[in-house]
């Protein structure tokens, strides 16, 4: 907690660095409908392309890489599913036991993908709170480190890493970003995002489901406020409240938090499946749901970056996403 915004940036860079190689430099995406919607250049990093299916990989992958160089021969996490994937694919990278602690309501595709890599899965209620509870009291049984979803540097540092490689390719490409959006769940992505763009001039905005908006009541509140997270699609952006450093990263750094509810989450999944080809979770398209709300910028042309988090959707919900709503049911009738 010590450290200063600039050390830890370095830390980003390390990672990226380091990661290079070890996980996919995923492309950034592009569509003229998405840009027409926003008012603005929107380019998508499609990280539900990365190993795993999402950004946890990076953060996960670094920190359990450094945990296996110190000698340590497991790890312990806890999430509500991305993050424990994550780890367990890293653990088996690195020849780690791993046991990821999910609640009982997690999407059966990430407990399918944890246990098909290898860790033990172990379930526990449905609040952040129980799942800690039982992860750190694993870890005071069997002696291995728990590896936090958001509160740990090398965690941040390495989902930072998917935020600088956006904003180098957008460089490259000539359309540098003006603003760069992540979604919010305990808080890792949004703070490695902000130690990213340190210095670059990039606003940083966080996204937030309705009701699940700890880091928008914290950043008001000048202090971290815990939420009792309402019903959302968007399974990943659920925790009760932001993690302590990624707060302590963002509360002078970030520009804003955007509040999006369900049917503008759903609307973004379509957008991206529809229009990018490309298949994000709910989680993940609240990034694009969020740009879509961003006011625009007098006449200018803003080039803004959107980091799609992942990849990980139950088949029933995409079903039930796509489906036909009623309205539309409707226009079709009365068209015909």
């Amino acid at each position: 907690m010590t450290r200063t915004v600039g050390q830890v940036r370095a830390d980003v860079e390390e990672a990226s660095r380091w990661l290079a190689g070890r996980v996919v430099r995923t492309p950034v995406l592009r569509s003229p409908v998405i840009d027409g919607l926003a008012g603005a250049r929107v380019l998508l990093k499609a990280e539900n392309l990365q190993h795993g299916g999402s950004y946890k990989m990076r953060g996960a992958l670094r920190a359990v890489g450094r945990l296996a160089v110190a000698g340590h021969t497991g790890v312990i996490a806890q999430s509500t599913g991305n993050h424990a994937v994550a780890v367990s694919l890293a653990a088996g990278q690195h020849g780690l036991a791993a046991t990821v602690v999910l609640p009982v309501d997690a999407a059966s595709t990430k407990v399918d993908r944890a246990r098909a890599a290898g860790a033990r899965v172990v379930f526990a209620g449905t609040s952040v709170e129980e799942r800690v509870a039982v992860a750190n009291g694993l870890s005071d049984e069997s002696g291995h480190p728990v590896v936090d979803a958001y509160d740990h540097p090398d965690v941040i540092a390495g989902q930072g890493t998917a935020s600088l490689e956006l904003i180098e390719d957008a460089e490259r490409a000539g359309t540098p970003l003006d603003v760069l959006v992540v979604p919010v769940g305990g808080g890792g992505g949004v703070a490695g995002a902000c130690l990213a763009a340190a210095g670059s001039g990039i606003e940083v905005y966080g996204v937030e489901p309705v009701g699940c908006d700890s880091l928008a009541r914290s950043l008001a509140a000048g202090v971290r406020v815990p939420v009792a997270p309402a019903p959302t699609i968007a399974d990943g952006l659920r925790p009760s409240c932001v993690g302590e450093l990624p707060f302590a990263i963002v509360r002078d750094t970030l520009r804003g938090v955007l509040r999006v509810d369900d049917d503008e989450i759903a609307a973004a999944f379509r957008l991206i499946l529809t229009e990018l080809k490309v298949l994000a979770e709910p989680s993940g398209a609240a990034g694009l749901a969020g740009a879509l709300r961003l006011p625009p910028d007098g006449d200018r042309q803003r080039t803004v970056g959107v980091v799609l988090t992942g990849g990980n959707v139950e088949q029933a919900l995409v079903a039930r996403l796509m489906a036909p709503r009623s309205a539309d049911l409707a226009e079709e009738g009365a068209a015909a």
